[in-house]
């Protein structure tokens, strides 16, 4: 075969659009493969979020496969990774990994990670020749607003409300956003040096893909940012019609951060609920079982199982009493 390895381009992406619902629409034995992720978009939100950060695969000028790579500071993750099942098994992914792994490696990732399969020894085996390992399943978690009643935990929870409060990116003034940024910034760094989601959070405001939580400790009026979470919702995002996908999610270490998330977890059915949208979708690592506790006890529940697999292989933020949401699919 004569591949070409390239950046992805506009014109590619219904064709990669394509190609993303079938190959894993067919790996996952769908009846119609294409029927797969529904009205969600995981293409064109990552191609625009920045474009060189885009591998593609063409064979005799047909687009056969692409990687995406996202860029959270000194954490980076790739993904989806597609290739057409007509060119399965001909070495097409390990043309995609290599550049992938020179684009960490420019970024200055110091931890890298993926979502895959469990149950795929392929999968696992071809990710472990370039460094990475599995930690720990990740759960795919949901909660269904019309059908879930309020646990005790969250009525807890908003009998708490008035200490803290809520902003949203979308609702702040264009000349304050890169402080409320930098405050986010703050936030992410203590979890994990370097850990920045700006980049995540703008992008999300700019293609009006959904909108960021903020959450503030107003009780010593120090504006510290505690808690934050980015969320897509409804159809053309990576959430797809009446949900609101938690992209990333977390809240700072502290005595009371169990609470604090369950806040965030509040903020979060409030913004959802104001959509009219009755579906909350949010992935943890299991590694980070007082967060997979704390949504469990407030109405979430696991959809299906994945694994993350990281580069070192080190526990990173992945710790039981790290409060953070992320999936890395």
């Amino acid at each position: 075969m004569d591949v070409i390895i390239r950046r992805l381009q506009d014109s590619d992406l219904e064709e990669a659009d394509k190609i993303l619902r079938l190959s894993f629409g067919t790996f996952m034995g769908l009846a119609d493969p294409m029927t797969c992720f529904g009205d969600a978009d995981y293409v064109k939100t990552r191609f625009h979020a920045d474009p060189d950060l885009t591998i593609a695969a063409e064979v005799n000028g047909r687009l056969v496969g692409f990687n995406f790579i996202t860029n959270w500071g000194s954490v980076g993750f790739f993904g989806p990774l597609c290739i057409h099942p007509e060119f399965w098994n001909k070495g097409i992914a390990n043309m995609l990994l290599s550049p992938t792994m020179d684009l960490f490696k420019k970024m200055n990732i110091r931890y890298a990670g993926l979502f895959t399969f469990a149950h795929s020894t392929k999968h696992i085996h071809l990710y472990q020749k370039y460094g990475f390992w599995p930690r720990f399943l990740t759960a795919i978690m949901s909660k269904n607003l019309k059908e879930v009643p309020e646990t005790k935990e969250e009525t807890e929870t908003n009998n708490t409300k008035g200490k803290h409060f809520i902003r949203r990116f979308s609702e702040i003034s264009k000349d304050k956003q890169v402080s409320v940024l930098e405050d986010c910034l703050h936030l992410t760094n203590y979890i994990y040096e370097g850990l920045d989601l700006r980049k995540e959070i703008s992008t999300t405001h700019n293609q009006k893909l959904g909108d960021t939580i903020v959450l503030y400790d107003n009780i010593h009026r120090d504006e510290k940012a505690f808690g934050l979470a980015v969320c897509h919702y409804g159809a053309g995002t990576e959430a797809g019609s009446d949900a609101c996908y938690v992209k990333f999610g977390a809240v700072l270490p502290s005595e009371d951060a169990k609470w604090k998330f369950a806040e965030l977890l509040s903020a979060v059915k409030q913004l959802a609920s104001e959509k009219g949208i009755s579906k909350i979708n949010a992935g943890v690592n299991m590694e980070r079982h007082n967060a997979v506790k704390t949504m469990l006890n407030n109405g979430f529940k696991t959809d299906l199982q994945g694994v993350s697999m990281y580069k070192p292989n080190e526990q990173g933020y992945n710790s039981p009493n790290t409060y953070v949401i992320d999936d890395m699919r």
